[in-house]
């Protein structure tokens, strides 16, 4: 019976995972901010155009009746330049 050894460091792991998965978790990642200072647009215009997209990090709590909801976002790369090109080719 052979049995697999396990990766040794995380960067081994990722590259072990095929498909995008491994490519994607170590491309650089943008915070709300960081994009919207970069665009030179709100940060609520920003958290408007990339709301439901494909490839983005959400996590958080909604809001309730007695606690705020906080949703913290971040952006890979790949989907940054999806929707530059996206808006571009509207315009």
């Amino acid at each position: 019976m052979h049995t697999r050894k396990p990766p040794a460091t995380e960067s081994d792991w990722l590259s072990s995972v095929p498909g995008p998965i491994g490519e994607a978790s170590l491309e650089r990642h943008f915070s709300v901010g960081e994009l919207a200072s970069l665009w030179d647009l709100s940060e609520q215009t920003i958290r408007r155009m990339f709301a439901g997209e494909p490839g983005v990090i959400v996590w958080g709590h909604t809001e309730s009746r007695f606690r705020r909801g906080y949703i913290t976002m971040r952006i890979p790369e790949s989907v940054v330049q999806r929707v530059h090109c996206r808006l571009c080719s509207a315009s």
